[in-house]
């Protein structure tokens, strides 16, 4: 029946010479993987969702997608990817366009930082490899803002290429399979078993449905991934500098020029609030001051 939880292999048994709750990815069998894959791939087969950056294999869109997805719900992804791709097609637009332009395409997705980075990013591509994401794990992870987890989901993503990285989602299934009744499992644990168990042909279809897997258990299992010691609770919204950070941003995309003060007024934000982030704004370089007033170049 399509959702419903599958059933699972007992790969939650510990291996001979493992403590309880954990498994070494090199006493992982070769069947123990395949029961895996199976797992996963079966439901996958019945329950896979489906996105517009699932369907392309044009390399900027995968960046802009991996970009977006940064500590942002898929939902709220899906009501900007295309519009931002509408107006920014690729990476020459984006490169050249103002960056208030991008912030103001970007807006509902918050942590605005990453907009400025993928616009630098687009940057970089154009002036050092024509246009081309360069598909080297070692050229991607230097870009502004990819880093080496988001360089290794553009690799299999973008280029079909095996690599490593771990994700919330990929995480939950991990922590699921291989670490039953453990708290406080690291990542530097579990990377290893995703190594092992990666379907090394089908890079791009196994982490797809590793995620569509781990969106399932945090629904039906508590969300396994609170036991990982790389789990944070996220800190309140209302009151945070990212609310103030976010209200400041959206101001300046409505209007360039506005004062110390009228930020004050149209955030309805502490004083103090308001200078403590436009500084750190303008050492961001997400907005620029002259004479007192502030603006998104």
């Amino acid at each position: 029946m399509k959702g419903a939880v599958p059933r699972e292999t007992p790969l939650d048994v510990p291996l001979a010479g493992a403590p309880r709750g954990t498994h070494r990815a090199g006493t992982l069998t070769d069947a123990k993987v395949a029961a895996f894959r199976e797992v996963i791939y079966g439901y996958y087969a019945r329950n896979r969702r489906s996105f517009p950056w699932r369907s392309t294999r044009n390399p900027y869109h995968i960046l802009v997608s991996e970009v977006m997805l940064q500590q942002t719900q898929t939902e709220r992804v899906l009501g900007r990817y295309e519009q931002f791709l509408a107006e920014f097609p690729d990476f020459t637009t984006l490169a050249a366009a103002p960056l208030r332009s991008v912030m103001a395409a970007w807006q509902g997705l918050g942590y605005n930082r990453r907009a400025l980075s993928l616009k630098r990013a687009a940057e970089v591509v154009v002036e050092q490899y024509g246009g081309r994401l360069p598909s080297s794990w070692e050229a991607l992870a230097e870009l502004p803002g990819i880093g080496k987890a988001t360089a290794s989901a553009i690799l299999a993503f973008a280029f079909n290429k095996p690599s490593v990285f771990i994700e919330t989602n990929i995480r939950t299934v991990f922590v699921h399979f291989f670490f039953p009744g453990r708290d406080e499992v690291k990542d530097r644990e579990i990377f290893h078993l995703v190594e092992r168990t990666l379907d090394r042909a089908r890079p791009r279809r196994w982490y797809s449905a590793l995620m569509d897997y781990g969106v399932m258990l945090k629904r039906s299992h508590g969300n396994p991934s609170r036991r990982s010691g790389h789990h944070r609770r996220q800190s309140p919204f209302e009151g945070s500098n990212r609310q103030v950070r976010g209200k400041i941003i959206r101001a300046l995309v409505s209007e360039s020029g506005l004062s110390q003060g009228e930020l004050v007024r149209i955030t309805d934000a502490e004083p103090e609030a308001v200078r403590r982030n436009l500084d750190l704004l303008a050492k961001e370089g997400l907005i620029r001051r002259r004479g007192g007033r502030f603006w998104i170049p």
